[in-house]
């Protein structure tokens, strides 16, 4: 792997799942959302199957095995718009007071800062994403945020991914993506960007045969491979 990282000019993070175990968090919010509305709540397993494609998908799920499938019906929209605030009030109230950040996450945001500029790709959307890495800490490691704010962007499209390789300064082929699931190696694929598995996200003992290329154990051996693979001497900044 180390051989293949040595064009790797930035790195692009998912958040959920690879970063923070946000799970608790998007649970608590999620449930949140349906108790003011009158409907169950599930548990932290259930939620967890799910993160990955946003909020709105999120509570799209959670109706579906709740036996309320999405329809254009004027009361089910208007249901879907009060769980999706209701949720995002929620979450910007305590955007991690429940997860937690990786173990050897901030070591290796810390060992890259000096080497490679470092963005988040998610499909949270942004002010959302914002808030939960300011709680964490980490905001201050990324040069920039990029969330699945339109249905259209989120992954496994290449839009995220195209955009954070223009405010890291690099090419897509440049720029690799560390991520838990299979939206983000096949966003990565449609960008032309190389991807590495988070192999201690949630995703990560799921994923179709053939689509990973690359995995990491742990962060510490995702921070070994890439400064390995730096030039002596070399320092990427971005300005």
């Amino acid at each position: 792997m180390i051989d293949a990282l040595r064009p790797v000019r930035a790195v692009a993070f998912d958040l959920d799942g690879t970063l923070i175990d946000s799970a608790p968090d998007i649970q608590h919010a999620l449930n949140a959302a349906l108790k003011k509305e009158g409907l169950p709540r599930f548990d932290l397993d259930q939620v967890r199957a799910w993160i990955g494609d946003g909020p709105d998908m999120l509570i799209a799920r959670a109706l579906a095995a709740l036996g309320r499938a999405a329809s254009d019906a004027e009361a089910d929209r208007d249901l879907r718009v009060r769980l999706r605030r209701s949720f995002d009030v929620a979450t910007l109230a305590a955007p991690l007071s429940l997860g937690t950040v990786y173990a050897g996450i901030e070591p290796l945001l810390e060992a890259l800062r000096p080497h490679l500029p470092m963005v988040v790709v998610t499909n949270k959307p942004t002010p959302l994403s914002r808030a939960v890495l300011e709680a964490a800490g980490l905001r201050p490691f990324v040069v920039a945020v990029h969330g699945g704010d339109e249905p259209a962007q989120r992954k496994p499209a290449p839009d995220l991914l195209l955009a954070a390789a223009r405010s890291a300064g690099v090419q897509p082929n440049e720029l690799l993506m560390v991520g838990d699931s299979a939206l983000d190696l096949r966003a990565a694929q449609a960008a032309g960007c190389p991807a590495v598995l988070a192999a201690w996200g949630y995703g990560a003992h799921a994923l179709p045969d053939g689509l990973v290329r690359w995995r990491a154990e742990t962060p510490a051996d995702l921070q070994q491979a890439l400064l390995a693979a730096r030039p002596a001497g070399e320092r990427l900044t971005h300005d």
